[in-house]
């Protein structure tokens, strides 16, 4: 069975809200990155030297970063090679291939839950990529799935930070733990995991604060947050997310960088992807990073956050050589 008839068909047994909200909210993308490859594809007879550098060029363009677009034409070379493939179109299915391998990457991108009791996830970020609304919309997410959920305002320096997530706790129907601003970020953590484990909450979704002028400071205070919740959930925090602005591009990757292992995360968020044309920088986080993006934001709709799914994102962007491809082989 061909590549993209399999795709058809794994995305055929999806849900065909989440595939609608996967191609909306790569529009941009789609129509700044796959038109120009399309055409490059069209207009090119031949496969050698100006093609791959136009490819490359394209793929740099869309933020897919130089590392792993050298790998990927790399990996292209060879099977041109291998297959003895002479005509770009036939590159079709396989470069949507790879870009599948590259995005599912080894880690499990599920989100790691306590399914005894209280699981706790934390959030960390900087100021403006989206964090409070991440959190909001997952709040949202879990509540639609019958759990019972509580959030934490644990960014307690950046003005407004309070009550952006209380704007949020009452769209959603969910409490907010909380203390004035300028308090100590760890005590509003012990208020909430107190509250949770008195309420019976399921899920505690932490905001934390997202400045970076001393990274040293930054660690320093995530890790009396992570202490104050060990002291009283021992396995937790369950979940340590990064949420990234897609939009910021290759600078989104150096937020990862910055906030590096040590704060012990296990996965990212990509806010905003709707927002952008270099959605390719889903590529680069997950190939430059050892970490599963886990979601992705589509939308301004409360139910636009979505669980990443790597097939869903290159059906989104290549859909239409699918169809033509299913013309050629009738």
């Amino acid at each position: 069975m061909s590549f993209f008839k399999r795709l058809k068909e794994s995305i055929s047994n999806k849900a065909e809200a989440v595939t609608n909200k996967f191609k909306e909210g790569l529009t941009k993308t789609r129509d700044a990155f796959v038109d120009r490859v399309d055409d490059l594809f069209s207009r090119r007879k031949k496969i050698d030297e100006d093609f791959y550098e136009e490819l490359e060029e394209i793929l740099i363009g869309a933020d897919v970063g130089v590392n792993t677009v050298l790998k990927l034409i790399d990996q292209l070379r060879a099977e041109v090679k291998k297959r003895k493939i002479e005509d770009p179109a036939e590159l079709q299915p396989i470069l949507s291939e790879k870009l599948i391998e590259l995005l599912k990457g080894d880690a499990d991108a599920g989100l790691k839950l306590n399914p005894n009791g209280l699981s706790v996830i934390l959030f960390v970020g900087v100021n403006g990529v989206g964090k409070t609304t991440t959190i909001g919309k997952m709040a949202h997410m879990f509540k639609s799935q019958g759990k019972k959920v509580l959030m934490a305002a644990g960014d307690t320096f950046r003005a407004g930070a309070i009550e952006q997530l209380e704007t949020w706790g009452q769209r959603v129907g969910v409490d907010v733990i909380k203390q004035h601003s300028g308090s100590d970020p760890a005590a509003v953590m012990f208020d909430a995991v107190q509250a949770a484990k008195t309420r019976g909450v399921d899920i505690l979704l932490c905001d934390t604060a997202g400045r970076l002028q001393n990274k040293v400071n930054l660690m320093e205070e995530l890790n009396k947050i992570y202490r104050v919740i060990q002291r009283e959930v021992p396995d937790a925090p369950h979940e340590v997310i990064l949420v990234l602005d897609a939009t910021t591009g290759q600078n989104a990757l150096s937020q990862a960088k910055l906030f590096g292992d040590k704060t012990g995360l296990t996965g990212l968020v990509l806010s905003k992807l709707d927002g952008t044309a270099k959605g390719g920088i889903v590529v680069a986080i997950r190939q430059e990073l050892s970490l599963p993006v886990k979601f992705v934001g589509l939308g301004e709709k409360m139910d636009d956050l979505q669980p990443f799914d790597s097939e869903q994102f290159v059906h989104a962007l290549f859909g239409k050589w699918i169809g033509e491809h299913k013309e050629e082989n009738a």
